[in-house]
């Protein structure tokens, strides 16, 4: 990488790669669910953890509520690493971002990602959950309990939740307040992930990504919950490794 963005966390330069996999995180993540990733792909793989507004080294930026405002800047920010081929994974709420980064940067560069991976995501048409804007703190954090995906010694202490609540309530809007507009399928391949054990999101929500490609589509299940890409990361990268594995080698 020859150029730097707020919008990349700071990694590992790999100029050998042959193809960069930008990463999405869900909602209040950041760039450490990707920390390890490079350690569980070859070495043509460069992986981009993206760092949204909010967090991490952008933590006194203020997060982004609405997926258009934040597609419209993340292309701009993005455009430097588009000069070689280019993945994308995005999980829960970062499959949505994905997806419509993808459908940006088609329409503005005339570029598509060489495939795109969702994970833990409905299709785009669907509504995923009622709306938690109107929750209070307590509320909201008894959501966040149940969806079992924010570190219980985060959710117990206090300080770090009155940091951390205002950046997952802004990464539930950008879900929530999604509409999906109808636009071509992309012709890169769609992988989607989903939790065997998962139980909000079914393998026919995830057969739903199939309308919108027109190349290869696949649904692979693996074992664990909604978060199964931090608990079975290893089984994740190897299906990811396999399907970049024409683009990247090995």
């Amino acid at each position: 990488m020859t150029t730097k963005t707020l919008w990349l966390a700071a990694g590992r330069p790999n100029p050998k790669a042959m193809i960069r996999l930008l990463c999405f995180p869900y909602a209040g993540g950041g760039e450490s669910i990707f920390r390890a990733w490079p350690e569980g792909l070859p070495d043509s793989v460069e992986v981009c953890a993206v760092q949204l507004p909010g967090r991490g080294t952008r933590v006194k930026e203020p997060p982004f509520t609405h997926l258009g405002d934040l597609v419209e800047a993340l292309g701009h920010g993005l455009a430097p690493y588009l000069d070689k081929p280019f993945a994308i994974f995005g999980h829960s709420m970062g499959a949505l971002i994905g997806f419509e980064i993808a459908r940006h940067l088609r329409s503005k560069y005339g570029i598509e990602p060489v495939h795109l991976f969702v994970s833990g995501r409905p299709g785009p048409r669907t509504v995923r959950s009622r709306p938690t804007n109107a929750l209070s703190d307590s509320e909201f954090l008894e959501l966040l309990w149940a969806y079992n995906g924010t570190p219980e010694e985060a959710l117990a202490n206090p300080e770090l939740m009155e940091l951390m609540l205002p950046v997952i309530r802004a990464d539930f809007s950008v879900s929530q307040s999604y509409v999906y507009t109808p636009e071509p399928p992309l012709d890169c391949g769609i992988t989607a992930f989903g939790g065997l054990h998962d139980e909000t999101i079914s393998r026919a929500n995830l057969e739903e990504w199939r309308e919108h490609t027109r190349g290869r589509f696949l649904v692979r299940m693996l074992p664990g919950n909604h978060f199964f890409l931090n608990t079975e990361r290893a089984l994740l990268l190897s299906a990811i490794s396999r399907e970049l594995y024409q683009y990247a080698g090995d």
